[in-house]
């Protein structure tokens, strides 16, 4: 039987690299949806092929496809970071943990105060020379962060599933939060 866990947060709270950290101490693989769409489409793989059109026009691809590229990823340990990002992908999840007897952990809400996120993406995109993530772009992305991910926090949290976790001290006391939340 599998395991998982899901990483929910705004851009900037650090939970990419808290879920790296995770799955590379803990034997976990990390799944980004992203990264699975592009290795597909380089690979050349049938899913690759059906969803590179879409992608190019720079469409959303169908959940039912995400889904399968998902199935052929799951192994023993995963966790998801930046899936999934509807209700209804949420509800598919559920299903498809379901059906390969893959047990749901938690779901991991890296909380952080909205003026701390600024000030760390405009730090980051300092350092990597980022200059269209400037403040106005950065609090646009929060917003549509909020409208999109609200649903699926409250939905976690009706099944038991949500797991809120302080963002702010150092990534190694995160890190530790994390841990206890999910009581691993």
């Amino acid at each position: 039987m599998g395991e998982a866990v899901i990483f929910l947060g705004p851009p900037g709270a650090g939970k990419g690299t808290q879920a790296a950290r995770l799955a590379e101490e803990l034997g976990f693989k990390k799944l980004s949806t992203g990264d699975i769409l592009r290795d597909h489409v380089a690979r050349g793989t049938p899913l690759g092929q059906q969803v590179k059109p879409i992608m190019d026009r720079g469409d959303l691809v169908p959940d039912e496809l995400i889904l399968a590229l998902i199935r052929e990823e799951l192994s023993e340990r995963v966790i998801f970071d930046g899936f999934p990002r509807t209700l209804a992908q949420a509800e598919a999840l559920d299903r498809l943990l379901q059906e390969t007897g893959t047990r749901l952990l938690g779901v991991v809400l890296v909380e952080v105060p909205e003026e701390e996120l600024i000030a760390r993406m405009l730090k980051r995109a300092e350092l990597e020379g980022r200059s269209d993530d400037n403040e106005e772009t950065i609090r646009h992305r929060l917003r549509v962060y909020r409208e999109k991910t609200e649903p699926l926090v409250q939905y976690y949290e009706k099944t038991g599933a949500l797991k809120r976790v302080d963002g702010l001290g150092t990534p190694d006391e995160v890190y530790a939060r994390i841990r206890a939340a999910l009581g691993i």
